[in-house]
């Protein structure tokens, strides 16, 4: 790693942990207080909206009341959004005259917005109408990141809550989280990033294409659009759905090394700050910061093999009389190089954010293979908005529950007992990933649909397909590009991942939650496993690599470890 990205890596991180304390503060007052913060102001539009809604901001809810509103919002989001694809030709906005997405897609992005996942079978720029980026895109991008932090926050006042105040088995209220996400947290830091991105030069505009010629006299259209509000949500609530087909390699997206680090910050900053915010929840900061040093030290470890990889040739260019010792520049934007594109990809597959700055396609099989397991350990390395910490979460439950088996005494977390109960609902929030992911994965390899979609064969084309898969399921976004996905059979089976991978894993999240509440605290012990310590750290980070590798390594040996081999003796694909 040059010098100039030792310290941009030390600059990030150095940035994310300062930011940590201060934001979570501030997400703590915002959802555990009586009195929010800037009441005077941002309280009244919190009160209308209320009102407006018909929410009793007092009203507490079950787990299985906070999942049937969970799953009900959803649908409507999904219903809407498809409506609107399918007429966008007949509605305002649209100075491009885009037509009609055909319903196959319509499905598949409608279910990948509202599911937070941003999988994009299509280009933006040349299909979508400026209306449905607004409203039927926009839209989930606010408030899929707000579902997915009242999840997280129902989750962790289940292990922290005392029963009492509150009434018995409540978890809080679905609408009274997501209204205070959208008034006090997203919308306010979105404006300021959008006027922060329009000053270095990104596009908010809702003009018709520009009409121009090259200097050769070819005539072009240089695509115009509502950019800059559509970027900072994207990147803020890990969204990762683009304007343009490229993405964040695009100028009009991401036009200077400055935005491209801005951008970054903003996929890390809430994911990163709820974890402060759970530990003040939980009357003790240490077991917010040992959740985030877990995290840290797995994104560490993750940045540097993907650099160490990006850095060496590509194998597919040995022959041709290029710098080698430039690293894979292959399918990277200049503006950004090696070490922005290998950032860039570790921390959006880290934090469930499909945004893309360079093609992962093209990445060497190594190289790849990093954001690959940075999904499949089940995006807790940060992870997204909210499902990030509850996934986290999950795996602490497991590795309480290790520790108590090693010493032979009952679990517990935070002085709550773990039984039989908090266990299966446990295991079946980890089993499902790998389940879709591998079943659908093999549905694909065996089919003549799945097959037919495919840019490589051998090893990468499986990588393609399990990539596609555990981005699905994981609620993730990114892609391996050369597959061509916008096809029925891509298009269905994918939009039925994305809605297992986000609501089929939300339900035992909160019947966790619903369990855990109820409990009486036990008080500390001699043999009480103390989870905010740095052994709970190495134990947390053994469990979640230890269930990946497990899980996943066939696969993997499979597609990017047997090309990585390949190509040591001159096989590419």
């Amino acid at each position: 790693m040059s010098m100039f990205g030792v310290l941009q890596a030390l600059l990030f991180l150095l940035c994310i942990t300062l930011l940590t304390k201060p934001v979570g503060l501030y997400l703590f007052a915002v959802y555990e207080s009586e009195a929010p913060p800037l009441a005077s102001t941002l309280g009244r539009l919190e009160q209308l909206l209320y009102r407006l809604c018909g929410v009793d901001p007092k009203q507490q809810q079950r787990w299985s009341s906070y999942a049937q509103s969970v799953l009900l919002f959803g649908l409507f989001g999904i219903i809407a959004s498809f409506v609107i694809l399918r007429l966008q030709q007949l509605l305002p906005l649209n100075p491009q005259h885009m037509q009609s997405v055909s319903s196959d897609l319509a499905f598949n992005t409608a279910v990948s917005f509202a599911t937070n996942t941003n999988w994009q079978s299509y280009a933006g720029e040349s299909t979508l109408s400026h209306l449905s980026q607004m409203a039927a895109l926009g839209f989930h991008n606010f408030t899929s990141a707000a579902v997915g932090i009242g999840v997280a926050l129902a989750l962790a006042r289940g292990l922290t809550r005392k029963p009492g105040p509150y009434g018995d088995h409540c978890v809080g209220n679905l609408w009274v989280d997501l209204i205070r996400s959208l008034v006090y947290v997203l919308v306010p830091l979105s404006l300021l990033g959008m006027l922060f991105f329009v000053s270095q030069g990104m596009v908010q505009s809702l003009s018709a294409p520009i009409a121009a010629h090259t200097l050769d006299g070819v005539p072009q259209l240089i695509p115009m659009g509502p950019v800059a509000s559509q970027e900072v949500i994207k990147q803020l609530g890990t969204n990762g759905g683009g304007f343009f087909n490229v993405n964040s390699a695009h100028p009009f997206e991401n036009p200077t090394p400055l935005t491209n680090f801005v951008a970054l910050l903003l996929v890390f900053l809430l994911p990163a700050a709820l974890t402060y915010t759970y530990g003040k929840m939980a009357g003790d900061t240490r077991q917010g910061w040992a959740l985030f040093g877990a995290m840290l030290v797995l994104f560490v470890v993750g940045l540097i093999a993907t650099t160490a990889a990006e850095q060496s040739p590509n194998p597919a260019l040995a022959g041709f009389p290029i710098d080698h010792a430039a690293g894979n520049m292959e399918g990277k934007e200049v503006r950004f190089g090696v070490f922005g594109s290998a950032l860039f990809a570790t921390v959006t597959t880290a934090a469930s954010c499909g945004a893309v700055n360079a093609m992962h396609d093209s990445f060497t099989p190594l190289g790849g293979l990093i954001p690959l397991v940075n999904i499949q350990l089940g995006e807790v390395i940060f992870g997204g908005v909210g499902s990030g910490l509850y996934g986290m979460l999950i795996f602490a439950v497991l590795a309480v529950f290790i520790a108590g088996l090693l010493v032979g005494r009952t679990p517990e977390y935070l002085g709550k007992k773990i039984e039989a109960k908090e266990m299966t609902l446990a295991m079946l929030y980890v089993l499902i990933f790998p389940l879709v992911v591998l079943g659908l994965s093999a549905w694909a390899a065996t089919s003549s649909d799945g097959l037919s979609a495919l840019g490589s064969a051998g090893p990468h084309g499986l990588t393609e397909i399990l990539y596609a898969f555990s981005s699905a399921v994981g609620n993730n976004g990114s892609a391996f590009a050369g597959l061509s996905a916008n096809a029925p059979f891509w298009n269905l089976t994918l939009g039925v991942a994305m809605l297992l991978g986000r609501y089929f894993m939300i339900i035992p999240v909160l019947a966790l939650s619903g369990s855990m509440i109820g409990k009486k605290t036990v008080p500390k012990g001699p043999g009480t496993f103390p989870t905010g310590s740095l052994l709970f750290v190495g134990l947390l980070i053994g469990v979640i690599v230890i269930l990946g590798a497990l899980t996943f390594f066939p696969a993997l040996s499979l597609g990017p470890l047997a090309e990585h081999f390949a190509a040591q003796y001159g096989k590419v694909y």
